[in-house]
């Protein structure tokens, strides 16, 4: 649905992007991750219109992104951009307009938009009234009232608590299931885990990482596996047949060599030590993202 074609970005002899490229699947919430200073922005304003590259360019559905297609684009920026002396209903009007709908059409898709997100009562409000949290969910009524092809989000939750976040969250869901397309940028990885199927990490520029989240967690993993038994401690004779990494009551953490589960399994058994829960772990997308980042930082 969207084409990230080897974009370059140079600013003052500096190179921001670096002939990065990626494609997002259409309906599917594609996570845009890297550190501060990584050329996240920079590609966000590049897809939007805001920054035009040095080389390589954007397609959506297979066409270059230029003129009206842009409308197509629903983008809610990590800063907060509001007009602090504007009513809220004037406001979003304002926005929605400058998108191309009429006043039937943006009146209509903004009465709804308040509706879901519990905002009916803000229209004649200051924005400079509302909190960090109401703010947000305005601007994210005013990114997707023009019910875009391609939802770009950047930090959604900034200024929210657990249960507008929740909310919001459910709200992005439901949109990915009426077949929008949405890319998630924020620095939290439990929740890139929790709502992503794919990423792209950039790092200094440059992708250094691409896939499926459950894709990439596997490719890092460490081949540990928990196991959670009835005794206090196992015997001495055990744990030395497994290969036990770390032991805790209850619990211990075997490295597995190849894909040997079933000697560990039998192991086990074989002693007649109860099994409460026995899994594979698997990195946090947090643990890939420092050991990445860092690894980079030290091959430079």
């Amino acid at each position: 649905m969207l084409e990230v074609n080897r974009i370059t970005k140079i600013f003052r002899g500096h190179k921001a992007l670096d002939a990065v490229s990626f494609t997002v699947p259409q309906g599917t919430i594609f996570g845009l991750l890297g550190p501060n200073g990584a050329g996240k922005t920079t590609l966000i304003r590049i897809i939007t219109g805001i920054f035009m590259p040095d080389a390589g360019d954007i397609r959506l559905h297979g066409r270059p992104i230029v003129g009206m297609r842009y409308h197509k684009i629903g983008y809610l920026p990590e800063e907060r951009g509001l007009y602090r002396k504007m009513r809220v209903g004037e406001h979003l009007m304002y926005l929605a307009r400058l998108k191309g709908l009429s006043r039937t059409e943006a009146r209509r898709n903004l009465r709804y938009w308040m509706k879901r997100l519990e905002a009916d009562g803000w229209w004649n409000r200051k924005v400079e009234e509302l909190s960090k949290g109401m703010q947000q969910k305005v601007q994210f009524i005013a990114t997707v009232v023009t019910e875009p092809e391609l939802l770009i989000l950047d930090e959604p939750f900034s200024g929210l608590d657990p249960v507008n976040t929740n909310r919001i969250k459910e709200e992005i869901m439901r949109l990915k299931e009426r077949g929008v397309t949405i890319v998630f940028s924020t620095h939290r990885m439990e929740q890139v885990e929790e709502i992503c199927e794919r990423i792209v990490l950039i790092h200094q520029g440059k992708k250094i990482l691409e896939g499926g989240v459950l894709e990439v967690k596997n490719r890092f993993k460490k081949h540990l596996y928990r196991i959670v038994h009835g005794e206090m401690f196992l015997p001495a004779e055990v744990t030395v047949r497994l290969n036990v990494v770390e032991e805790k009551p209850h619990e211990i953490i075997v490295r597995v060599e190849g894909d040997d589960v079933f000697s560990v399994l039998s192991t086990i058994v074989e002693h007649r030590i109860p099994i409460r829960r026995f899994e594979e772990i698997l990195p946090t997308l947090n643990e890939i993202f420092i050991e990445t980042v860092t690894q980079k930082a030290v091959t430079a």
